[in-house]
């Protein structure tokens, strides 16, 4: 480029004899030369990629590269403008302060295309990932992510050009960077717990143990559905419709149970005692009878009748059944029970309770 400045202003020299106002005139016309070249520099550019960039994205079976150079072409054309304004003025010969008070301004404008053409493919990148997860099981988790990740990026990309600026202007940045360092310190020792609950926001965004809509299970025993993963807590609504809201920290720290992935199939069990005198393979005949004629009861995996123990006063029965929603394992189970205890009366299938038998000895 500087070879470029200096083929443009030798071609336009002025010679000693020249008077002044043919010098500037001359410095201006070279000034307007590094414009119009790099103005068609720009709209060259714009012309290639609308042409040969939409050929070669053609070739691709995504669509992500298109959106991408519909959204920076714009940006590249204001960059080569702005670049040729930027060495307009640098070729001038003016002021030492008006040429670094204007430059220095053009050279902010040009870091800030920059990042902003950088940001724009960004956004664009994770335009392209929500789309193309909306069938997905994690989409709604990735759509929670999305103004997280826009911030981070933002907040990056502004540190990054700041950085860029202040070196230009020969700022010393290293005790910008230090004041940073020992305040971002001090901001971790006061919100330890803060930052250790929106860390672990992100790992439940990032490893997705469970997602929103998901029903589950906590450590305590609790069970509810998800309905908010945020940067401090999960929001979970519980079976008698209350919420409770849990520090990320406390999730991840503990065991928690998806009753919905990567099935949804939840398994069901009823235990039920038999007198002694009953026939155990008829017992078991009827618990399956009764079991797949539930419609709610899945065909695969297939119920199950188990003899388990035998206890003080009955034999011990259980049946295994699954149902597709866990949400309606308690109203199936009660069907279920109705159903047995209907059907044992009418089998003559005796179930016991407790017996104590008492032997009073009379005294010598």
């Amino acid at each position: 480029m500087n070879r470029l400045l200096g083929f443009i202003k030798g071609l336009l020299r002025p010679q000693e004899s020249d008077g002044a106002l043919l010098f500037w005139a001359k410095e201006i016309l070279g000034a307007l030369l590094i414009l119009a070249l790099f103005w068609m520099l720009a709209q060259l550019a714009c012309l290639v990629l609308e042409k040969w960039g939409k050929r070669l994205t053609s070739f691709t079976s995504s669509d992500l590269d298109d959106r991408i150079l519909q959204r920076v072409t714009p940006h590249v054309s204001r960059l080569l403008i702005m670049l040729g304004f930027y060495l307009a003025i640098r070729s001038l010969p003016l002021h030492e302060r008006m040429v670094t008070l204007f430059s220095g301004a053009l050279f902010v404008l040009l870091v800030y295309i920059v990042f902003n053409l950088i940001y724009n493919a960004l956004d664009e990148l994770l335009r392209w990932y929500i789309a193309s997860r909306q069938d997905s099981s994690g989409a709604l988790i990735s759509r929670h992510m999305i103004p997280i990740a826009e911030k981070v990026a933002m907040l990056f990309l502004m540190g990054a050009a700041l950085i860029i600026i202040l070196k230009h202007f020969n700022y010393d940045i290293f005790s910008l960077v230090t004041a940073l360092g020992i305040g971002s310190l001090a901001i971790g020792m006061a919100a330890k717990d803060t930052l250790a609950h929106m860390i672990s926001g992100f790992t439940l965004m990032l490893d997705r143990p469970f997602h929103i809509g998901d029903r589950i299970k906590l450590a305590g025993g609790q069970v509810g559905d998800v309905i908010d993963i945020g940067l401090r807590s999960t929001k979970i609504q519980a079976l008698d419709s209350t919420v409770m809201v849990i520090p990320n920290s406390d999730l991840c720290n503990s065991t928690v149970i998806n009753m919905v992935r990567p099935t949804s199939i939840t398994q069901g069990r009823i235990t039920v005692g038999v007198g002694y005198g009953s026939d155990v393979e008829r017992v078991k005949e009827v618990l399956l009878e009764i079991a797949r004629a539930n419609p709610e009861v899945v065909a695969e995996p297939l119920p199950q009748a188990l003899f388990t123990a035998f206890g003080e006063s009955a034999l011990t029965m259980l049946l295994l059944f699954w149902v597709s929603d866990p949400a309606r394992i308690g109203l199936v189970t009660d069907q279920l029970n109705c159903a047995i205890i209907r059907r044992f009366r009418e089998e003559g299938i005796e179930i016991p309770f407790p017996i104590r038998t008492v032997i009073m000895e009379k005294a010598d």
